[in-house]
């Protein structure tokens, strides 16, 4: 099959849905697909220094076009995208879109529709209640105009847990759901444990000796930081063997309300900052921890949770958090509510119970190997693919050609 994944951006500050794209893409095109993502040179209110409007084929056999936008700003109208995806979007068998309210969803759907190319739309968490309902008046319009649209003649609207698709059904919005979790690249590790936690502990001098208690993702409001910031000033007035570890860019400033929180609660001091960490840096930050903590207040999966299960590490998250569920069943993670009697709970338990922390950690590890790796999902993915294609033959067995 040729697929087309479109995504407005795969700037890294931009989270989880650029990462988890080219991951599934390189996926695909081991298991013998061809697959071209078309994405913009957007970098949150900047731009990527790339090739534009040419493709890049790199190592991993994904061809990759960046087009120019016309200026800065998160929806990201790029006219070269637009003239791409008139020209040559007939010629695949299926576009998996990705993101809502952005110009690059919005038109490769409009033109997907005019080709007969069928395609999903995978909305990464703004079809929760919780997000959808921020800044409602804004969105209204477009949605009226778009984006209802888009949902309803979408072949499947791709949602990767079943709480996740549960929550936008609860919109009242017309779609067809479908559920394929996202997965996480298992390869072997370049340094010994040994290697990443002298690494870590020398880099980070405050962390020695320490329990360490690792916040990793996005500082934002979403993710539960003043739940975390006041449970983790109950712990560490108490005891003086913890130190926070948040590893994540900030791009909305909100480290500073998070070291305001951590500054009334007389533990700043605590806490260490170390922005976005990658490769063996973030690596070494997740085998030198003692546990995991995600209180967000929503999240439509959590890639960041599978990554520390997968490296061992116990984990405390929330029941806002869409795959509590699958970790719950498991006994692969403690789940809480989004309270900080609870929070502080369950850290406390972790930093005095080990024989708790080594049974997460198994079934941790044995419920990604299990589910969430790239090559199990990949397979799930490209069977819904294929039926999707399968289906549209029947449907309309001759496409319109590109104008």
């Amino acid at each position: 099959m040729r697929i087309l994944h479109v995504i407005p951006s795969l700037a890294e500050r931009h989270g989880g849905p650029p990462k988890v794209v080219q991951e599934l893409c390189r996926e695909l095109v081991r298991r013998g697909q061809e697959v071209t993502i078309y994405t913009t040179d957007l970098d949150g209110y900047r731009h990527l220094s790339v090739p534009l409007d040419q493709p890049i084929r790199g190592e991993d056999g994904v061809e990759r076009w960046y087009f120019s936008t016309q200026r800065s700003g998160l929806f990201g109208i790029s006219l070269a995208l637009l003239k791409a995806l008139r020209k040559n979007l007939a010629s695949f068998d299926l576009i998996h879109l990705h993101n809502l309210y952005r110009f690059s969803p919005t038109v490769a759907a409009h033109y997907a529709r005019r080709y007969g190319v069928p395609y999903i739309l995978q909305p990464h968490g703004t079809l929760d209640p919780y997000i959808y309902n921020r800044h409602r008046l804004r969105k209204i319009v477009y949605e009226r105009l778009i984006d209802n649209k888009n949902l309803e003649k979408a072949a499947a609207i791709h949602f990767t847990a079943a709480d996740e698709m549960s929550l936008a059904q609860s919109l009242g919005l017309k779609f067809r759901g479908v559920v394929v979790p996202l997965g996480i690249e298992v390869a072997a590790p370049t340094l010994s444990n040994d290697q990443l936690r002298d690494n870590f502990a020398n880099e980070w001098p405050a962390t020695r000796g320490k329990k360490v208690i690792l916040f990793l993702g996005r500082l934002t409001q979403k993710k539960g930081l003043d739940l975390l910031a006041k449970a983790f000033g109950r712990i560490a007035r108490s005891r003086d063997d913890v130190q926070l570890f948040l590893a994540g860019p900030d791009d909305e400033g909100y480290g500073d309300k998070m070291r305001q929180w951590l500054k009334e609660e007389g533990v700043l001091g605590r806490a260490t900052f170390a922005g976005m960490l990658t490769g063996d840096r973030k690596e070494a930050a997740l085998v030198a921890s003692q546990m995991f903590v995600l209180s967000s207040y929503t999240e439509n999966f959590g890639i960041a949770v599978i990554e520390a299960l997968a490296a061992g590490l116990p984990a405390v998250i929330t029941n806002k958090i869409n795959i509590w569920r699958e970790l719950n069943d498991a006994r692969a993670a403690l789940v809480i509510n989004c309270n900080v009697d609870e929070t502080a709970a369950a850290m406390s338990s972790l930093l005095d119970d080990p024989a708790l922390c080594r049974r997460l950690a198994q079934a941790g590890k044995k419920l990604v190997a299990e589910q969430f790796t790239w090559p199990i999902v990949a397979e799930r993915m490209i069977a819904v693919y294929r039926e999707i294609v399968a289906a549209n033959s029947k449907a309309s067995p001759a496409r319109l050609s590109a104008a």
